[in-house]
Parts: C-alpha cells; structure tokens; sequence
C-alpha cells in the first residue's frame, strides 16, 4: 500500500510540475526557435524524472521505487525523436547517481538508459503508423513498464523472487494506472497548447490579412484615382482632338466650297491662297492622324524600327529648312551646332529620329514667345554599371514658359498635358511627347527632361553610339 501512496505523489509532483512548465511555456519561449524548445523539453524532462526520484519510494536505504521512467513515456509520444529520447534516458539515469554512487543507483541508471534506447526504437514506429494516438500512447505505456520490470529484474539489487511476489503486483498496475493518468492528463496539456497555438496563428494570419486588405485597399484607392485622372485626361484629349480635327476641316470644307461655288468670280492668286491653305490643312490632319496611328502603334508593340545608317551631319541641314522660317516669323533665334567630335554616321532609324526631333523643336517653337531655340548635338558618357556607355546627345533648348517640377514625368505619359488650359491657348493634341519617349526607347535610348517654370525647358534626346 506504502507503494500507492508514494507512487500517486509522485504522480502529483510530475502533475506539478508539467503544470508550472505549461505556464513557463506560454510566457517565455511559446515564439522561441524549435532548438530552444526541444532543449528545454530535454531540461524539464530530466528534472521530473529527478524530481520524481527524491520523493519516491525508499525500499532500503540505497533503493528506490518512484515513476522517473513516466516522463520518458510523455517524450516519446510528445517529441518522438530519437537523440533527444536517448538523451532524455540517459541524463535521467544519470542523475539516480546524485543520491549516492552505489550497486542500485548504477542499476538504476542502466535502467533508465536502457529505456531511452528503448523509446528512440519506439518513436521509429510512432511516427511512421498511422494507428490513433489512442493506441501509440497505449502501447508506448505497456512497453516501457514491462521493460522497466524487466530492467530491475536483470540488474536490480533486489532478490528476484522477493521482486516478483512482494513488489510487482502492486508497482506494475500503480505504474500502468497513473502512467496512463498522467499521459492524459499531459495530452490535456498538449491540446491546449495546439489551441492556443492555433489561436495565435489565426490571430497572426488575421493580423496579416488585415494589413494586406488595407495595402491593397490603398492600392484600389491609387487605382481608381488614377482612372479618375485617366478619364479626365482622355475626355479633355477627345475635347482638344475634335477641335483639332474640326479647325483644318473647316478650312478644307469652306474654301473648297467657296471655289465650286464662286469659281468664275475669283482670282488666279486668290483660288491659288486657298489652295495653299487647303493643302496646309490637309497636311495638318495627316500628321495628326500619323500621331495617332504611331501611339496606338506603339500601345499595341507592333511600332517596327529600321536599323540603317543615318547621316548625323545632314540633320542639322534637314531641320533648319523646316524650322528657319518659323523661327523668322516669331522672331525667335534658331541655332544649330555640330560638336566636332560627334561621328559622321550612327546606326539608328533616321525618320523615327527626325520625328523625335522634329516634335521637340515644333514644341519648343510653340511655347517660345520671345528669345530663342536651339539644337545642340554632341557626345557624352554615361556609366551603364561597370561600363561607360557612349551616347550621340540631342539637346533641344528653349526660353518658353517652361514646365513645373511635379509635371515632368506627367508630360510623358498618353492623353496627359503638364496643364489643361495649354492646349485651349497653344492647341495641339498632347501626343508628341508621349510618342517621342516611346521612339527614344524602342531605339534604343531615352529623353530627359530638364526645366523651370518661365525659365525654359532642356529636352535631351540620347541614341547608343
């Protein structure tokens, strides 16, 4: 009956003990790195066993009855790892040496030793069956008890015949009963944990979910502003193309009609006025139609470039007939220079880069009221990251109303203007800029964008050499 008594407190104490180490568990390394927690699993596993020792049984003054092998049987069904098992029965066994080094403190860490290899050899099984939790933690019970009797029967100080009649009727069911007790009472544990573990997860989960409902919300936000925007560029563009459309069409309409029906009355240089302004008409509502054919081109990624030789030296040439006499009728001063060291000829599109350029200088003119215009073109250098790129280097150069800071990447984009009103008093669609960035990459380079408000704008076409 002594057996019971000592064998239940030390049911308790393990009890206690788990139930100290739960709290410690949730308050302090419940987030720790798994080593740490299969470290103090390892620790807390030990200490029981010991714990259970001091307080067990003293048959004699060197033999002791007690359930140090119990939180084994918890390991094994808890952390069914090998090394960790192996340690866990050998560091118990080893500290049945702190009561005393004697033959039962030796026998009894054989025992525990034994059993840890026994429970490494079990926890193969534990993990690969697929039997219920029921039946491991059952069978794990039944056979460390039967190996623990065995145990004491092989190395135990205590007579065979003295073991199997007086103590083993009444220490084997004790220890199967409460090792199955306290196993329950540990799985109680353990589910509360996988509870509150889960708890924490979903709440983790939730916590992210939430944080990534509100980027996206921020994001649906910016979207739909931009849509916004997007609508509103698109219907001042539609409002800017009909009235650009409508202008030339007008003229081509009301002059033709004025010469069919007034044919015989006018003049040669008069029907000869009207042609011209009749051509120029039309010509004005090809390039719009060119620009937008490029751009949806160009959306479309079916906008092909020619790679050929293109005559650096003629372009200044080119673009001075055009330009020349705009520059007169504004009385604006229009330079072009050459930088020597600039080669004679580039591989590039030459109408795709005299359209680039031909846009810059036609905007520049536009928005220039007084002072001047002009084309630089020369080489530079630009890192390209280890490498230094050289670059051909068009800069086109104004004293026009310039462009504010915060609209520079603004100007760039489709059916967007740097402001609204500039297309009611300078007209135009607001395409060439876009056209001409999408052209710069497609050959290769890009436009840069240097300007003030009333101080001007600094357009920098750069072609790879």
């Amino acid at each position: 009956m002594e057996y019971l008594k000592i064998f239940f407190m030390n049911t308790a104490l393990l009890i206690t003990v788990a139930y100290l180490a739960n709290l410690i568990y949730k308050h302090t390394i419940t987030y720790a790195p798994e080593p740490v927690k299969k470290t103090s699993w390892v620790v807390l596993a030990i200490f029981a066993g010991w714990i259970s020792s001091y307080f067990g049984y003293r048959l004699e003054e060197n033999v002791i009855f007690d359930l140090r092998f119990v939180p084994l049987i918890i390991s094994t069904l808890a952390f069914p790892q090998p090394f960790l098992l192996i340690l866990i029965g050998v560091g118990t066994g080893l500290t049945r040496l702190t009561f005393g080094v004697t033959e039962a403190a030796v026998a009894g860490m054989l025992n525990l030793s034994i059993l840890g290899f026994v429970c490494a050899g079990l926890s193969f099984w534990v993990r690969s069956s697929s039997a219920s939790i029921l039946n491991k933690g059952l069978t794990v019970i039944l056979v460390v008890n039967v190996m623990n009797a065995v145990n004491i029967l092989v190395f135990g100080v205590i007579p065979d015949q003295v073991y199997i009649m007086k103590i083993l009727p009444s220490t084997f069911p004790a220890g199967l009963i409460l090792s199955m007790l306290f196993a329950l009472i540990i799985r109680d544990f353990q589910l509360d944990l996988q509870r509150n573990g889960q708890v924490a997860r979903a709440n983790k989960l939730l916590s992210a979910q939430a944080e990534e409902l509100h980027k996206n919300k921020i994001v649906l936000e910016e979207r739909a502003k931009q849509l916004m925007l997007a609508s509103q560029f698109k219907s001042e563009f539609l409002a800017n193309m009909s009235h650009e459309l409508r202008t030339p069409l007008n003229s081509i309409i009301n002059l033709s009609q004025i010469i069919e029906e007034s044919d015989e009355e006018l003049s040669r240089e008069e029907i000869t006025e009207y042609g011209a302004i009749i051509h120029r008409s039309g010509d004005d509502l090809l390039s719009l139609i060119n620009d937008i054919l490029d751009l949806s081109k160009v959306e479309a990624g079916k906008l092909d470039v020619i790679h050929e030789e293109l005559s650096v030296s003629e372009i200044p040439e080119l673009l001075a007939l055009q330009f020349t006499v705009m520059a007169r009728q504004k009385g604006l001063d229009f330079n072009i220079t050459l930088s020597e060291d600039v080669p004679q000829v580039i591989h590039s599109d030459p109408q795709r880069v005299q359209q680039i350029l031909r846009n810059l200088l036609s905007n520049a003119f536009k928005f220039t009221m007084n002072g001047f215009v002009s084309l630089n073109i020369r080489m530079v250098e630009r890192p390209e990251g280890a490498v230094l790129k050289r670059w051909v280097v068009f800069e086109v150069q104004d004293s026009g109303i310039g462009i504010a800071a915060d609209k520079h990447t603004v100007i760039f984009e489709a059916f967007q203007q740097a402001d609204s009103n500039i297309s009611r008093r300078f007209g135009g669609t607001g395409l060439g800029l876009s056209i001409s960035s999408d052209l710069a990459k497609l050959l290769g380079g890009f436009i840069t964008l240097s300007s003030k408000e009333e101080q001007g704008s600094l357009f920098s076409l750069y072609l790879p050499l």
